[in-house]
């Protein structure tokens, strides 16, 4: 069964030490930019492959930017067979919101869902300016796109995302960067 907890909870854990792991389901770029102490990076579109690295006998707390990704992550842990898994409610928004501490990094790299926004944007403008300029059918671009984003809305999950977080800009590129990920 997946639980919920609230951010207030989870960082007055985290300040009393107590035994939990959190698990940050965001992307490398979301993670090296902004992330809460004591948090390790899992990333989704990575987890099959890494869910061996998560202790089964301590609480999982999973924490994305909004707590949509966490969900799916914590639904992979049950699934897997994962007893004591929570949701961080809220995820990051809410964590910033509630003026708890965050470890602040380097990283110029846009967030995902900013890199989707932008991207839709300009395809959809692109289709339009060529439906304009060259021919009528590249408005179809544009519905496609549209079409994607209803798409995302309703079934919570957004293909372009998923392509945009394999991208290398949103990836560790070294040795050093993955230690950074790890702490």
């Amino acid at each position: 069964m997946i639980k919920h907890a609230n951010v207030i909870e989870i960082n007055e854990m985290l300040e009393n030490g107590g035994e939990c792991q959190v698990i940050d389901v965001r992307e490398f770029a979301e993670f090296d930019a902004e992330k809460i102490h004591r948090a390790k990076l899992v990333p989704l579109s990575d987890f099959e492959r890494q869910i061996g690295e998560i202790d089964h006998t301590k609480p999982v707390y999973l924490m994305c930017r909004s707590g949509n990704r966490a969900r799916q992550g914590a639904e992979k842990l049950a699934a897997k067979g994962f007893t004591d898994v929570h949701v961080i409610e809220g995820g990051m928004l809410a964590w910033s919101k509630a003026g708890l501490p965050v470890v602040k990094g380097e990283s110029k790299i846009w967030s995902l869902e900013r890199q989707v926004r932008f991207a839709a944007g300009l395809l959809v403008l692109t289709g339009v300016i060529l439906a304009f300029a060259v021919h009528p059918y590249f408005a179809l671009l544009s519905g496609f796109i549209g079409a994607g984003l209803v798409f995302a809305a309703v079934t919570d999950t957004c293909g372009m995302a998923m392509v945009l977080a394999k991208m290398p800009w949103n990836q560790a590129q070294t040795c050093e960067a993955k230690d950074l990920a790890a702490r």
